[in-house]
């Protein structure tokens, strides 16, 4: 590995726990019945000290946290006179698309040892990653390390961080009016991983020419008033699309949402020329068919990107636990202080700002039982 140098720190990593192969010898009974079994030169081979093969931690190379912070990274220092730098546009099975600086696009697998180390995510490398990659053929390549990620659009998968999209500026929830109607608390829940990642929401309702615009007029009022953007639109009339077409400009943006809201039929119509695949919803259960399978940057032809995402039916926060959940809501936030409780839930209180202002009409009731059902827990 290259000497360490301005901007790299050493550190040491846990790997997963099959990482090694078993180092004892399967024929180890045949060899002392042979009288070939050295005892003291298997003692040797086999340390147990934890500096052997048996050790699960290893000292690698990365580059220095610009913010100073020891957070988890897979950013692994690499030689650039033979690396390249790319961005991920999707990530398929084992193979990532990752595009080099001259635009095209290379099919790389993943180098072992960003694979085996011990982290919280699913997978360790997610669409709009930058990476390093080392090229191996004309068309392939092997990615070397990833670049600490900013904007990160995840949820809890299985116990553990499924990244969804990375390095993105700004998140628009997709939802519908009708054929699925809206879930306004899958909305609010995008709206806190939004608040927690730093990346900027806008709300959009699809198929507003399937109902009368007035019947969404309490729900747009409610988060317009506490300061979101919401754009009312219809992919199959034009309505609203130059106008959301505007707000990507210049952005990397991910666009996400449940299944059937109409996510790939709007980025046709912003961006002619794509033909992504669409599907109609389900008749017999009102939800969406898995159209679009993976997260999938698109280059837009004015400046910026946008990613495609497959449709959600539960969204579980990340790495945001109960105590944080009223801080993340933008109108619950300015009541907090108020509580008689430092540690006031706003649930069951005495003397609790929040459910003084829920009573007396100042807070939204609807989006109040969105945050106990958060707070507690209960799945989307």
């Amino acid at each position: 590995m290259a000497k360490k140098g301005k901007g790299q720190q050493k550190r040491r990593v846990e790997f997963r726990k099959n990482r090694t192969q078993k180092v004892r010898q399967g024929d180890i009974t045949k060899h002392f019945n042979r009288d070939e079994f050295d005892a003291d030169k298997a003692v040797q081979r086999e340390r147990i000290s934890g500096k052997g093969d048996l050790t699960r931690k290893r000292t690698i190379v990365s580059h220095d946290q610009e913010d100073g912070s020891d957070t988890e990274t897979l950013s692994i220092h690499v030689d650039t006179e033979t690396c390249l730098e790319g961005r991920v546009l999707r990530v398929q099975g084992l193979i990532s698309e990752v595009e080099a600086p001259d635009k095209s696009v290379f099919q790389c697998a993943t180098r072992r040892l960003l694979k085996t180390m011990s982290t919280d995510v699913r997978h360790v490398v997610a669409a709009g990653d930058h990476v390093w990659f080392r090229p191996s053929g004309p068309s392939e390549g092997i990615i070397e390390s990833v670049d600490p990620r900013y904007g990160v659009l995840s949820r809890t998968s299985r116990g553990r961080q499924h990244i969804i999209v990375a390095n993105v500026d700004q998140l628009i929830i997709v939802g519908s009016a009708a054929e699925p109607g809206l879930k306004p608390n899958l909305i609010d829940r995008y709206l806190i991983t939004a608040e927690y990642a730093r990346i900027r929401p806008i709300i959009c309702i699809n198929k507003v020419d399937l109902l009368d615009p007035a019947a969404l007029q309490t729900i747009v009022g409610v988060y317009g008033s506490i300061g979101y953007e919401v754009h009312l639109v219809s992919a199959k009339e034009g309505t609203g699309i130059e106008r959301l077409r505007q707000a990507l400009h210049g952005k990397d943006t991910v666009l996400s949402g449940q299944s059937g809201v109409g996510k790939s039929s709007l980025l046709n119509a912003i961006e002619p020329g794509l033909n992504l695949r669409v599907n109609a919803v389900s008749r017999e259960n009102d939800k969406g068919k898995h159209t679009t399978t993976t997260a999938t940057l698109i280059p837009l032809a004015t400046e910026g990107h946008v990613i495609d995402t497959p449709g959600i039916r539960q969204f579980q926060l990340w790495d945001i636990i109960p105590e944080e959940v009223a801080g993340l809501f933008r109108d619950i936030r300015p009541f907090i202080n108020r509580c008689k409780f430092p540690n006031c839930t706003h649930t069951h209180e005495t003397d609790c700002a929040v459910k003084d202002a829920v009573a007396d009409g100042i807070l939204d009731t609807r989006r109040y039982e969105s945050y106990c059902q958060i707070h507690a827990g209960d799945a989307a």
